[in-house]
Protein backbone atom coordinates (compact mmCIF):
# COMPACT_ATOMS: atom_id res chain seq x y z
CA UNK A 1 0.00 0.00 0.00
CA UNK A 2 1.13 3.23 -0.97
CA UNK A 3 1.42 5.66 2.22
CA UNK A 4 2.41 9.65 2.34
CA UNK A 5 4.21 10.30 4.74
CA UNK A 6 3.02 14.51 6.68
CA UNK A 7 5.78 16.22 5.74
CA UNK A 8 4.56 15.21 1.98
CA UNK A 9 1.02 16.41 2.18
CA UNK A 10 2.00 19.59 3.56
CA UNK A 11 4.67 20.13 0.40
CA UNK A 12 1.60 18.67 -1.75
CA UNK A 13 -0.69 21.09 -0.08
CA UNK A 14 1.48 24.15 -0.44
CA UNK A 15 2.58 23.35 -3.77
CA UNK A 16 -1.42 23.12 -4.76
CA UNK A 17 -2.54 26.43 -2.57
CA UNK A 18 0.61 28.10 -4.64
CA UNK A 19 -0.81 26.86 -7.95
CA UNK A 20 -4.49 27.98 -7.10
CA UNK A 21 -3.00 31.80 -6.06
CA UNK A 22 -1.10 31.74 -8.90
CA UNK A 23 -4.32 31.05 -11.48
CA UNK A 24 -6.19 33.74 -9.57
CA UNK A 25 -3.36 35.91 -9.80
CA UNK A 26 -3.02 35.44 -13.55
CA UNK A 27 -6.63 35.61 -13.93
CA UNK A 28 -7.13 38.88 -12.89
CA UNK A 29 -4.04 39.75 -14.68
CA UNK A 30 -5.67 38.70 -17.96
CA UNK A 31 -6.94 41.06 -20.47
CA UNK A 32 -8.59 38.15 -22.21
CA UNK A 33 -12.10 40.07 -21.77
CA UNK A 34 -10.86 43.51 -23.81
CA UNK A 35 -12.65 43.73 -27.34
CA UNK A 36 -10.23 43.47 -29.86
CA UNK A 37 -9.94 42.68 -33.79
CA UNK A 38 -9.31 39.65 -35.53
CA UNK A 39 -6.42 38.07 -35.88
CA UNK A 40 -4.47 35.57 -38.16
CA UNK A 41 -2.25 32.67 -36.56
CA UNK A 42 1.02 33.46 -38.10
CA UNK A 43 0.90 37.36 -37.78
CA UNK A 44 -1.54 38.29 -34.81
CA UNK A 45 -2.79 41.87 -36.27
CA UNK A 46 1.19 42.47 -36.19
CA UNK A 47 1.01 42.35 -40.53
CA UNK A 48 -2.07 44.70 -40.63
CA UNK A 49 -0.89 47.38 -38.32
CA UNK A 50 2.24 47.21 -40.08
CA UNK A 51 0.99 47.46 -43.40
CA UNK A 52 -1.61 50.49 -43.14
CA UNK A 53 -1.33 52.97 -46.23
CA UNK A 54 -2.01 56.12 -43.95
CA UNK A 55 -0.74 56.09 -40.07
CA UNK A 56 -3.76 55.42 -38.05
CA UNK A 57 -5.69 54.22 -40.45
CA UNK A 58 -6.78 50.95 -38.24
CA UNK A 59 -6.45 53.10 -34.83
CA UNK A 60 -9.35 55.23 -35.94
CA UNK A 61 -11.09 52.33 -37.16
CA UNK A 62 -10.69 50.15 -33.76
CA UNK A 63 -11.39 53.53 -31.99
CA UNK A 64 -15.49 53.29 -33.31
CA UNK A 65 -15.42 50.03 -32.96
CA UNK A 66 -14.46 48.81 -29.72
CA UNK A 67 -13.61 51.92 -28.02
CA UNK A 68 -10.81 53.66 -26.77
CA UNK A 69 -8.97 50.15 -25.19
CA UNK A 70 -8.51 47.06 -27.28
CA UNK A 71 -6.82 43.99 -27.61
CA UNK A 72 -4.37 42.83 -29.96
CA UNK A 73 -2.73 39.99 -30.83
CA UNK A 74 0.77 39.06 -31.75
CA UNK A 75 2.72 36.45 -34.23
CA UNK A 76 2.39 32.57 -33.87
CA UNK A 77 -0.85 32.65 -32.25
CA UNK A 78 0.80 34.03 -29.31
CA UNK A 79 -1.22 36.82 -27.14
CA UNK A 80 0.76 39.48 -26.59
CA UNK A 81 -1.66 41.10 -24.12
CA UNK A 82 -1.12 43.94 -26.02
CA UNK A 83 -3.39 46.53 -25.40
CA UNK A 84 -3.68 49.83 -27.48
CA UNK A 85 -4.20 52.71 -24.49
CA UNK A 86 -6.33 55.28 -26.62
CA UNK A 87 -7.94 56.14 -23.72
CA UNK A 88 -11.48 58.60 -22.98
CA UNK A 89 -11.30 62.27 -21.06
CA UNK A 90 -13.27 62.90 -18.20
CA UNK A 91 -14.26 66.07 -17.26
CA UNK A 92 -12.57 66.96 -13.34
CA UNK A 93 -14.62 69.42 -11.24
CA UNK A 94 -12.54 72.64 -12.40
CA UNK A 95 -13.65 72.13 -15.78
CA UNK A 96 -10.01 70.73 -16.88
CA UNK A 97 -10.16 68.17 -19.53
CA UNK A 98 -8.16 64.57 -18.43
CA UNK A 99 -6.57 61.96 -20.30
CA UNK A 100 -6.79 59.71 -17.37
CA UNK A 101 -5.14 56.46 -18.49
CA UNK A 102 -2.79 58.25 -20.75
CA UNK A 103 -1.19 60.76 -17.79
CA UNK A 104 -1.22 57.70 -15.32
CA UNK A 105 0.77 55.71 -17.56
CA UNK A 106 3.22 58.33 -18.75
CA UNK A 107 3.59 60.58 -15.77
CA UNK A 108 2.52 58.61 -12.66
CA UNK A 109 3.64 55.24 -13.13
CA UNK A 110 6.50 56.27 -15.40
CA UNK A 111 8.69 53.66 -13.37
CA UNK A 112 6.23 51.03 -14.66
CA UNK A 113 5.51 51.53 -18.27
CA UNK A 114 9.03 51.29 -19.76
CA UNK A 115 10.94 51.23 -23.19
CA UNK A 116 10.58 47.27 -24.70
CA UNK A 117 13.27 45.63 -25.97
CA UNK A 118 12.35 45.83 -29.67
CA UNK A 119 12.54 49.74 -29.08
CA UNK A 120 15.82 49.38 -27.04
CA UNK A 121 17.20 47.18 -29.46
CA UNK A 122 16.71 49.54 -32.49
CA UNK A 123 18.29 52.62 -31.28
CA UNK A 124 20.82 50.73 -29.91
CA UNK A 125 21.29 49.99 -33.55
CA UNK A 126 20.98 53.57 -34.91
CA UNK A 127 22.47 55.70 -32.14
CA UNK A 128 24.26 54.10 -29.74
CA UNK A 129 24.23 54.51 -26.12
CA UNK A 130 22.50 57.40 -26.24
CA UNK A 131 19.40 59.35 -24.65
CA UNK A 132 16.57 57.33 -26.62
CA UNK A 133 18.48 54.59 -26.21
CA UNK A 134 19.00 55.08 -22.32
CA UNK A 135 16.55 53.85 -19.93
CA UNK A 136 16.21 54.10 -15.91
CA UNK A 137 19.11 55.87 -13.97
CA UNK A 138 21.12 55.67 -16.93
CA UNK A 139 18.49 57.82 -18.28
CA UNK A 140 17.89 60.33 -15.72
CA UNK A 141 21.86 60.37 -15.59
CA UNK A 142 22.51 61.56 -19.00
CA UNK A 143 19.06 63.96 -19.42
CA UNK A 144 21.01 65.68 -17.06
CA UNK A 145 24.19 66.55 -18.47
CA UNK A 146 22.08 67.04 -21.76
CA UNK A 147 19.47 69.88 -20.06
CA UNK A 148 21.35 72.53 -20.01
CA UNK A 149 22.09 72.16 -23.95
CA UNK A 150 18.34 72.88 -24.53
CA UNK A 151 17.62 75.42 -22.23
CA UNK A 152 15.67 78.62 -23.08
CA UNK A 153 19.14 80.88 -23.15
CA UNK A 154 20.31 78.54 -25.41
CA UNK A 155 17.26 78.17 -28.08
CA UNK A 156 17.45 81.84 -28.26
CA UNK A 157 21.17 81.53 -29.12
CA UNK A 158 20.64 79.08 -31.67
CA UNK A 159 17.83 81.41 -33.84
CA UNK A 160 20.23 83.43 -36.14
CA UNK A 161 21.52 79.62 -37.31
CA UNK A 162 17.67 78.79 -37.77
CA UNK A 163 17.01 82.23 -39.39
CA UNK A 164 19.80 81.64 -41.62
CA UNK A 165 19.51 78.39 -42.50
CA UNK A 166 15.89 79.49 -43.64
CA UNK A 167 17.17 82.61 -45.69
CA UNK A 168 19.49 80.54 -47.28
CA UNK A 169 16.91 77.92 -48.30
CA UNK A 170 14.55 80.94 -49.38
CA UNK A 171 17.17 82.17 -52.02
CA UNK A 172 18.18 78.69 -53.24
CA UNK A 173 14.26 78.89 -54.58
CA UNK A 174 14.51 82.37 -55.88
CA UNK A 175 17.60 81.16 -57.74
CA UNK A 176 15.52 77.93 -59.14
CA UNK A 177 13.41 80.22 -60.13
CA UNK A 178 15.22 82.71 -62.21
CA UNK A 179 17.50 80.05 -63.76
CA UNK A 180 14.28 78.26 -64.51
CA UNK A 181 13.04 81.46 -66.16
CA UNK A 182 9.95 80.42 -63.91
CA UNK A 183 9.57 83.53 -61.69
CA UNK A 184 6.27 84.15 -62.91
CA UNK A 185 4.56 80.65 -63.43
CA UNK A 186 6.32 79.15 -60.66
CA UNK A 187 8.04 75.60 -60.58
CA UNK A 188 7.52 72.29 -58.91
CA UNK A 189 10.07 71.14 -56.23
CA UNK A 190 9.83 67.99 -53.58
CA UNK A 191 9.74 70.06 -50.83
CA UNK A 192 10.63 67.51 -48.49
CA UNK A 193 13.65 66.66 -49.57
CA UNK A 194 14.69 70.44 -49.77
CA UNK A 195 13.68 70.48 -45.84
CA UNK A 196 16.10 67.42 -45.80
CA UNK A 197 18.78 69.54 -46.25
CA UNK A 198 18.08 72.69 -44.67
CA UNK A 199 17.18 71.04 -41.39
CA UNK A 200 20.75 68.71 -42.35
CA UNK A 201 22.73 71.63 -42.02
CA UNK A 202 20.82 73.44 -39.08
CA UNK A 203 21.21 70.47 -36.86
CA UNK A 204 25.20 70.70 -37.81
CA UNK A 205 25.61 74.20 -37.23
CA UNK A 206 24.01 74.48 -33.65
CA UNK A 207 24.54 70.96 -32.44
CA UNK A 208 28.29 70.27 -33.67
CA UNK A 209 29.51 73.57 -35.14
CA UNK A 210 30.25 71.70 -38.42
CA UNK A 211 28.84 72.34 -41.93
CA UNK A 212 27.52 69.44 -43.75
CA UNK A 213 26.87 71.64 -47.09
CA UNK A 214 23.54 69.58 -47.30
CA UNK A 215 21.80 72.85 -49.35
CA UNK A 216 24.77 73.35 -51.37
CA UNK A 217 24.70 69.18 -52.11
CA UNK A 218 28.41 69.90 -51.25
CA UNK A 219 30.34 65.86 -50.67
CA UNK A 220 29.73 64.80 -46.90
CA UNK A 221 30.66 61.71 -45.91
CA UNK A 222 28.13 62.52 -42.58
CA UNK A 223 24.99 63.63 -44.61
CA UNK A 224 25.33 61.11 -47.25
CA UNK A 225 25.61 58.02 -44.48
CA UNK A 226 22.99 59.62 -42.69
CA UNK A 227 20.88 60.27 -46.16
CA UNK A 228 21.58 56.24 -46.67
CA UNK A 229 20.58 55.41 -43.40
CA UNK A 230 16.85 56.61 -43.19
CA UNK A 231 16.46 56.24 -47.36
CA UNK A 232 18.29 53.14 -47.82
CA UNK A 233 15.65 50.94 -46.38
CA UNK A 234 12.15 49.40 -46.82
CA UNK A 235 9.09 51.75 -46.34
CA UNK A 236 7.50 48.65 -44.60
CA UNK A 237 9.09 46.17 -42.72
CA UNK A 238 9.12 42.59 -44.25
CA UNK A 239 7.10 39.76 -42.77
CA UNK A 240 10.41 37.97 -41.51
CA UNK A 241 11.48 41.15 -39.94
CA UNK A 242 8.21 41.70 -38.15
CA UNK A 243 7.72 38.23 -36.81
CA UNK A 244 11.44 37.88 -35.50
CA UNK A 245 11.61 41.05 -33.72
CA UNK A 246 7.89 40.90 -32.28
CA UNK A 247 9.64 37.77 -30.22
CA UNK A 248 12.83 40.07 -29.29
CA UNK A 249 11.23 40.09 -25.49
CA UNK A 250 11.61 36.79 -25.08
CA UNK A 251 15.31 36.08 -26.00
CA UNK A 252 17.98 36.05 -23.18
CA UNK A 253 20.06 38.54 -23.01
CA UNK A 254 23.53 36.43 -24.05
CA UNK A 255 21.70 35.21 -27.62
CA UNK A 256 20.29 39.02 -27.86
CA UNK A 257 23.95 40.11 -27.54
CA UNK A 258 24.94 37.71 -30.18
CA UNK A 259 21.74 38.73 -32.89
CA UNK A 260 22.97 42.07 -32.72
CA UNK A 261 26.05 41.07 -34.85
CA UNK A 262 23.83 39.06 -37.61
CA UNK A 263 24.85 40.67 -41.04
CA UNK A 264 21.32 41.69 -42.05
CA UNK A 265 20.41 44.47 -44.90
CA UNK A 266 19.24 46.85 -41.54
CA UNK A 267 22.59 46.26 -39.73
CA UNK A 268 25.00 47.01 -42.53
CA UNK A 269 23.08 49.79 -42.97
CA UNK A 270 23.26 51.18 -39.60
CA UNK A 271 26.35 50.05 -39.16
CA UNK A 272 28.11 51.86 -41.93
CA UNK A 273 26.41 55.15 -40.77
CA UNK A 274 27.51 55.11 -37.18
CA UNK A 275 30.94 54.26 -38.10
CA UNK A 276 31.14 57.42 -39.57
CA UNK A 277 28.89 59.77 -37.44
CA UNK A 278 31.27 58.06 -34.57
CA UNK A 279 34.54 59.15 -36.20
CA UNK A 280 33.36 62.20 -36.85
CA UNK A 281 31.81 62.70 -33.47
CA UNK A 282 35.56 61.72 -31.30
CA UNK A 283 37.39 63.89 -33.55
CA UNK A 284 34.76 67.05 -32.66
CA UNK A 285 34.51 65.72 -29.03
CA UNK A 286 38.54 66.06 -29.04
CA UNK A 287 38.63 69.54 -30.36
CA UNK A 288 36.43 70.89 -27.77
CA UNK A 289 38.18 69.08 -25.21
CA UNK A 290 41.45 70.53 -26.31
CA UNK A 291 39.49 74.09 -26.54
CA UNK A 292 38.25 74.01 -22.67
CA UNK A 293 42.12 72.99 -21.47
CA UNK A 294 43.47 75.50 -23.62
CA UNK A 295 40.66 78.13 -21.82
CA UNK A 296 40.22 79.73 -25.41
CA UNK A 297 36.43 80.71 -25.92
CA UNK A 298 34.36 77.61 -26.41
CA UNK A 299 31.68 77.99 -29.09
CA UNK A 300 27.98 77.51 -27.41
CA UNK A 301 27.26 74.73 -29.89
CA UNK A 302 25.14 71.97 -28.07
CA UNK A 303 28.23 69.03 -28.37
CA UNK A 304 30.32 72.31 -26.56
CA UNK A 305 27.80 72.87 -23.52
CA UNK A 306 27.79 68.61 -23.34
CA UNK A 307 31.50 68.52 -22.93
CA UNK A 308 31.91 71.73 -20.76
CA UNK A 309 29.07 70.30 -18.32
CA UNK A 310 30.43 67.08 -18.12
CA UNK A 311 33.45 67.88 -17.64
CA UNK A 312 31.80 69.69 -14.70
CA UNK A 313 30.45 66.76 -13.48
CA UNK A 314 31.52 64.62 -10.50
CA UNK A 315 33.55 61.58 -11.86
CA UNK A 316 30.78 59.21 -11.14
CA UNK A 317 27.94 60.45 -13.18
CA UNK A 318 29.63 62.05 -16.21
CA UNK A 319 29.02 60.59 -19.39
CA UNK A 320 31.43 57.75 -21.27
CA UNK A 321 32.99 58.39 -24.16
CA UNK A 322 31.04 55.63 -25.65
CA UNK A 323 27.60 57.91 -24.28
CA UNK A 324 28.72 61.10 -25.76
CA UNK A 325 29.88 60.04 -28.93
CA UNK A 326 26.49 58.33 -29.10
CA UNK A 327 24.50 61.66 -28.36
CA UNK A 328 25.49 62.80 -31.88
CA UNK A 329 23.36 59.87 -34.04
CA UNK A 330 20.55 60.33 -31.09
CA UNK A 331 20.87 64.33 -31.90
CA UNK A 332 20.21 63.75 -35.71
CA UNK A 333 17.96 61.55 -35.32
CA UNK A 334 15.81 64.23 -32.82
CA UNK A 335 16.88 67.00 -34.26
CA UNK A 336 16.65 66.33 -37.91
CA UNK A 337 14.13 63.70 -39.09
CA UNK A 338 11.51 64.85 -36.82
CA UNK A 339 11.42 68.49 -37.88
CA UNK A 340 11.74 67.67 -41.45
CA UNK A 341 9.03 65.44 -41.00
CA UNK A 342 6.62 68.50 -39.34
CA UNK A 343 7.90 70.91 -42.01
CA UNK A 344 6.95 68.48 -45.14
CA UNK A 345 3.47 68.26 -43.14
CA UNK A 346 2.92 72.14 -42.76
CA UNK A 347 4.00 72.83 -46.76
CA UNK A 348 0.87 70.04 -47.50
CA UNK A 349 -1.79 71.30 -45.39
CA UNK A 350 -0.87 74.90 -46.42
CA UNK A 351 -0.84 74.03 -50.25
CA UNK A 352 -4.36 72.60 -49.31
CA UNK A 353 -5.52 75.54 -47.46
CA UNK A 354 -4.51 78.68 -49.31
CA UNK A 355 -6.91 80.75 -47.75
CA UNK A 356 -5.34 79.60 -44.30
CA UNK A 357 -1.85 80.52 -45.86
CA UNK A 358 -2.95 83.82 -47.20
CA UNK A 359 -3.90 84.70 -43.60
CA UNK A 360 -0.44 83.71 -42.39
CA UNK A 361 1.49 85.59 -44.83
CA UNK A 362 -0.51 89.01 -43.97
CA UNK A 363 -0.28 88.09 -40.00
CA UNK A 364 3.53 87.79 -40.80
CA UNK A 365 3.79 91.32 -42.67
CA UNK A 366 1.90 92.86 -40.13
CA UNK A 367 4.16 91.56 -37.33
CA UNK A 368 7.29 92.53 -40.12
CA UNK A 369 6.08 96.24 -40.53
CA UNK A 370 5.78 96.58 -36.45
CA UNK A 371 9.35 95.26 -36.30
CA UNK A 372 10.77 97.87 -38.57
CA UNK A 373 8.97 100.44 -37.22
CA UNK A 374 10.95 99.82 -33.81
CA UNK A 375 14.41 99.39 -36.01
CA UNK A 376 14.31 95.56 -35.21
CA UNK A 377 16.47 93.58 -37.59
CA UNK A 378 14.25 89.67 -37.84
CA UNK A 379 11.84 88.44 -35.70
CA UNK A 380 12.71 87.20 -31.70
CA UNK A 381 11.23 84.08 -30.58
CA UNK A 382 8.63 85.95 -28.93
CA UNK A 383 7.76 87.06 -32.36
CA UNK A 384 7.67 84.15 -33.73
CA UNK A 385 5.59 82.25 -30.80
CA UNK A 386 3.27 85.24 -30.66
CA UNK A 387 1.90 84.93 -34.34
CA UNK A 388 -1.12 83.20 -33.43
CA UNK A 389 -1.86 82.09 -36.96
CA UNK A 390 1.69 80.86 -37.15
CA UNK A 391 1.64 78.98 -34.05
CA UNK A 392 -1.71 77.62 -34.21
CA UNK A 393 -0.71 76.08 -38.07
CA UNK A 394 2.38 74.45 -36.20
CA UNK A 395 -0.23 72.75 -33.63
CA UNK A 396 -2.21 71.64 -35.55
CA UNK A 397 0.04 70.18 -38.11
CA UNK A 398 1.48 67.86 -34.98
CA UNK A 399 -1.79 67.22 -33.66
CA UNK A 400 -2.70 65.84 -37.32
CA UNK A 401 0.22 64.53 -38.73
CA UNK A 402 2.30 63.70 -34.89
CA UNK A 403 5.84 62.98 -36.20
CA UNK A 404 5.86 60.37 -33.31
CA UNK A 405 2.61 58.74 -33.15
CA UNK A 406 2.76 55.44 -31.47
CA UNK A 407 4.51 54.90 -28.11
CA UNK A 408 5.42 51.54 -27.17
CA UNK A 409 5.92 50.48 -23.86
CA UNK A 410 6.22 47.12 -22.14
CA UNK A 411 5.37 46.73 -17.96
CA UNK A 412 7.96 46.21 -15.54
CA UNK A 413 5.65 45.15 -12.69
CA UNK A 414 2.32 44.75 -12.05
CA UNK A 415 -0.31 47.78 -12.14
CA UNK A 416 -3.89 48.91 -12.85
CA UNK A 417 -4.41 51.19 -15.44
CA UNK A 418 -7.54 53.85 -14.51
CA UNK A 419 -10.71 54.07 -16.94
CA UNK A 420 -12.06 57.60 -17.00
CA UNK A 421 -15.08 56.20 -18.35
CA UNK A 422 -16.52 52.28 -18.43
CA UNK A 423 -15.11 50.40 -21.82
CA UNK A 424 -17.59 47.43 -22.92
CA UNK A 425 -15.63 44.00 -22.77
CA UNK A 426 -15.86 40.99 -24.99
CA UNK A 427 -18.56 39.34 -22.81
CA UNK A 428 -20.89 42.06 -22.90
CA UNK A 429 -20.19 43.82 -18.91
CA UNK A 430 -18.50 47.21 -18.19
CA UNK A 431 -14.81 47.64 -16.59
CA UNK A 432 -13.25 51.07 -14.97
CA UNK A 433 -10.12 49.54 -14.73
CA UNK A 434 -7.36 47.12 -16.62
CA UNK A 435 -5.25 45.40 -14.52
CA UNK A 436 -2.02 44.56 -16.58
CA UNK A 437 0.78 42.05 -15.30
CA UNK A 438 4.39 42.47 -15.59
CA UNK A 439 6.02 42.20 -18.88
CA UNK A 440 2.44 43.12 -20.66
CA UNK A 441 3.05 44.91 -24.23
CA UNK A 442 1.45 48.76 -24.16
CA UNK A 443 1.14 50.80 -26.92
CA UNK A 444 -0.42 54.17 -26.93
CA UNK A 445 -1.74 55.44 -29.94
CA UNK A 446 -1.15 59.19 -29.81
CA UNK A 447 -2.45 59.49 -33.38
CA UNK A 448 -6.01 58.03 -32.32
CA UNK A 449 -5.34 60.45 -28.77
CA UNK A 450 -5.48 63.37 -30.76
CA UNK A 451 -8.52 62.75 -32.99
CA UNK A 452 -10.58 62.32 -30.23
CA UNK A 453 -13.34 64.79 -30.57
CA UNK A 454 -14.11 65.41 -26.82
CA UNK A 455 -11.15 66.52 -26.64
CA UNK A 456 -10.10 68.29 -29.76
CA UNK A 457 -13.99 68.88 -30.83
CA UNK A 458 -16.40 67.48 -33.33
CA UNK A 459 -14.25 68.37 -36.18
CA UNK A 460 -11.28 66.72 -34.69
CA UNK A 461 -11.24 64.27 -38.20
CA UNK A 462 -10.63 67.91 -40.33
CA UNK A 463 -6.96 69.93 -40.11
CA UNK A 464 -8.14 73.17 -38.50
CA UNK A 465 -5.71 75.43 -36.90
CA UNK A 466 -8.25 77.62 -36.02
CA UNK A 467 -9.15 75.60 -33.12
CA UNK A 468 -6.07 76.80 -31.05
CA UNK A 469 -6.76 80.57 -32.32
CA UNK A 470 -10.78 81.23 -31.67
CA UNK A 471 -10.66 79.41 -27.57
CA UNK A 472 -12.96 76.75 -28.76
CA UNK A 473 -10.62 74.51 -27.13
CA UNK A 474 -11.48 73.92 -23.24
CA UNK A 475 -8.67 74.36 -21.12
CA UNK A 476 -6.78 70.90 -20.60
CA UNK A 477 -4.04 69.84 -19.02
CA UNK A 478 -0.25 69.52 -19.64
CA UNK A 479 -0.67 65.91 -20.72
CA UNK A 480 2.07 66.58 -23.27
CA UNK A 481 5.14 68.95 -23.25
CA UNK A 482 3.31 71.36 -26.20
CA UNK A 483 -0.17 72.49 -26.35
CA UNK A 484 -2.22 69.31 -24.47
CA UNK A 485 -0.19 66.91 -27.61
CA UNK A 486 1.61 63.89 -27.44
CA UNK A 487 3.58 64.34 -30.37
CA UNK A 488 7.28 64.69 -28.44
CA UNK A 489 5.70 62.34 -25.29
CA UNK A 490 5.60 63.64 -21.95
CA UNK A 491 6.75 62.37 -18.54
CA UNK A 492 10.63 61.95 -17.68
CA UNK A 493 10.77 60.88 -21.31
CA UNK A 494 9.61 63.84 -23.27
CA UNK A 495 12.04 64.94 -26.13
CA UNK A 496 14.23 67.22 -24.74
CA UNK A 497 14.73 68.83 -27.51
CA UNK A 498 11.31 69.77 -28.10
CA UNK A 499 11.40 73.88 -28.04
CA UNK A 500 14.42 73.56 -30.09
CA UNK A 501 12.54 72.03 -32.82
CA UNK A 502 9.51 73.97 -32.56
CA UNK A 503 11.59 77.16 -32.75
CA UNK A 504 13.46 76.19 -35.67
CA UNK A 505 10.10 74.97 -37.59
CA UNK A 506 8.91 78.68 -37.11
CA UNK A 507 11.96 80.06 -38.18
CA UNK A 508 11.64 78.29 -41.72
CA UNK A 509 7.86 78.54 -42.11
CA UNK A 510 7.96 82.16 -41.44
CA UNK A 511 10.20 82.55 -44.16
CA UNK A 512 8.68 80.61 -46.57
CA UNK A 513 4.74 81.89 -46.54
CA UNK A 514 6.70 85.41 -46.42
CA UNK A 515 8.15 84.65 -49.63
CA UNK A 516 6.61 82.22 -51.24
CA UNK A 517 3.28 80.73 -52.51
CA UNK A 518 2.83 76.68 -51.89
CA UNK A 519 -0.18 75.24 -54.06
CA UNK A 520 -0.77 71.40 -54.88
CA UNK A 521 -0.11 69.68 -58.06
CA UNK A 522 -1.68 66.74 -59.55
CA UNK A 523 -0.08 63.77 -57.65
CA UNK A 524 -1.40 65.94 -53.98
CA UNK A 525 -4.38 64.09 -53.85
CA UNK A 526 -3.08 61.07 -53.86
CA UNK A 527 -0.32 61.56 -51.05
CA UNK A 528 -0.62 58.62 -48.44
CA UNK A 529 1.11 58.84 -44.87
CA UNK A 530 2.85 56.01 -44.67
CA UNK A 531 3.52 54.31 -41.16
CA UNK A 532 7.40 54.25 -41.75
CA UNK A 533 8.98 55.30 -38.26
CA UNK A 534 7.83 58.70 -39.09
CA UNK A 535 4.16 59.76 -41.20
CA UNK A 536 6.23 59.65 -44.60
CA UNK A 537 4.58 61.11 -48.03
CA UNK A 538 4.28 58.52 -50.76
CA UNK A 539 2.02 59.31 -53.61
CA UNK A 540 -0.32 56.36 -54.61
CA UNK A 541 0.66 54.27 -57.76
CA UNK A 542 4.13 55.41 -56.86
CA UNK A 543 5.50 53.96 -54.47
CA UNK A 544 8.33 52.65 -55.71
CA UNK A 545 9.53 56.27 -56.46
CA UNK A 546 9.79 56.79 -52.63
CA UNK A 547 8.95 59.28 -50.43
CA UNK A 548 8.45 62.33 -51.90
CA UNK A 549 6.02 65.99 -51.33
CA UNK A 550 5.79 67.56 -54.69
CA UNK A 551 3.95 71.27 -54.57
CA UNK A 552 4.35 74.08 -56.71
CA UNK A 553 6.28 76.87 -55.54
CA UNK A 554 5.55 80.58 -56.50
CA UNK A 555 7.09 83.67 -55.16
CA UNK A 556 5.15 86.32 -53.49
CA UNK A 557 4.96 89.43 -55.88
Amino acid sequence: MFQVDQSTLLLLGALAAALVLWRRHVSRLSIGYVSGPKASWLYGNMKDFAYQKNVGDMDFQFVKQYGRVWRMQGPLGRILRQVIAVLRSFTHSNTQLYTQALHHCVHKADEVYIKRVETTELFLKMTGKGLVWASGSIHERQRKIIGPAFSNAQIRSFLPFFRAGAAKLSQKWKDELQSNGSTGDGMVCAVDKWFNRVTLDIIGETAFDYNFGAIDNKENEVSSAIANMFNGGRLRPSKLDLLLKRTWYMVPEPVLQLMRHIPTREHKRFHRCRQIVDRVSRQLIAEKREALLAESKANRDILSVLVLANVSEDPRARLSDEELVAQMATLILAGHVTTVSTLTWVAYELARHPDYQAKMREEIRVTRGRLRAHGAQDFSVEDLEGMPLVSSCLKETLRFHPPLYHVFRATAADDVIPLAQPVRTASGRYVTEVPVAAGQQILFSVCAYQRLPEVWGEDADVWNPMRFVDGTLERQSKLGLYANLMAFAGGVRGCLGWRFSIVETLAVIVELVEHFRLEPTDDTAKIMRFPAGFPTPVVAGKEHEGPQLLLKVSPVL
